[in-house]
């Protein structure tokens, strides 16, 4: 599933391309791919047509398109397959074709969600107070949002009492941060995934939030990471940051720092890559 770097690269693309277009006609071609919009794919197209589309908006993985003069926005949720796409209206329709949403001006190109597995969908909502759809009004804010808190993130951690892996993938804690971005960070911070949340100092907090940051802000310059087609950026474009891994993927690769082989561990239905010699088990997680 798509972290906050792929998310962003997305919503930046969408930005340069649907911001401020107006809807002229929504075709749905796959119900499945409006199902979180209880009144269906025919009230969803209608809702969308005629209004003004405003620069689209993210918090962690969640990606949305507000509609202007209303209190309403297009939440979009890429699961594990979905692509948004701009193309020219000449284009072939892609297999995995589930929304096409043509506008108003003659710009040539149109706005395709493509869903291979059908996990993902658009939906429209009503906005909070703050400006986010309300069905995710629950989500934290994301380490790179300039209003995140991190003593309040360093608070929330020590409370807590689980394990620091589990931690960076609540999106209740920190948003955005999934299972690619989560063992990277641990690596570049020497830290096991099994590490109990409930011993982390502040500076220890500080400079785990720094390794989050830097690789997110790494992965967002080449793109994002693309291990198959099924990322992409609005244009098609995969991203490169899968060259640049450090942890995960690396089972049985020298660690970059020590040389020591990397190793897999099942965790939670995922896996988690680590280096055993610097990323020391705690004693109950060995």
């Amino acid at each position: 599933m798509p972290e906050l770097p792929e998310v962003e690269v997305v919503r930046r693309g969408l930005e340069r391309w649907v911001a401020h277009r107006t809807v002229a006609e929504v075709e749905v071609l796959h119900p499945r791919a409006v199902r979180r919009h209880v009144a269906g794919a025919d009230d969803f197209a209608h809702r969308l047509k005629g209004h003004h589309i405003g620069t689209p908006s993210r918090r962690g993985k969640y990606l949305w398109l507000p509609l202007e003069e209303t209190n309403q926005s297009v939440l979009a949720h890429l699961g594990m397959s979905g692509q948004l796409l701009v193309q020219p209206h000449e284009s072939a329709d892609e297999k995995h074709l589930r929304v096409r949403v043509r506008f108003a001006d003659s710009l040539g190109t149109e706005l395709r969600f493509v869903d291979q597995r059908t996990f993902g969908g658009l939906s429209l909502h009503d906005n909070t107070e703050g400006g986010l759809p309300d069905v995710i009004a629950h989500i934290a804010r994301d380490p790179l949002d300039p209003l995140f808190d991190d003593e309040a993130f360093h608070t929330a951690l020590r409370r807590k009492r689980t394990t620091i892996k589990r931690a960076l993938l609540d999106q209740s804690l920190i948003s955005g941060v999934g299972n690619i971005y989560a063992d990277e960070a641990l690596w570049r911070t020497r830290l096991h995934f099994e590490r109990p949340t409930g011993t982390f100092t502040r500076p220890l907090t500080a400079e785990l939030l720094g390794h989050v940051r830097d690789v997110m802000n790494a992965a967002l310059s080449v793109g994002g990471t693309s291990f198959d087609s099924l990322y992409v950026n609005v244009n098609g474009e995969s991203g490169y940051f899968d060259r640049s891994l450090d942890a995960y993927g690396r089972e049985g690769l020298p660690c970059r720092r020590c040389g020591t082989p990397m190793r897999r561990s099942p965790w939670m239905n995922r896996s988690s890559y680590f280096c055993p010699k610097c990323q020391r088990a705690p004693r109950s997680a060995s």
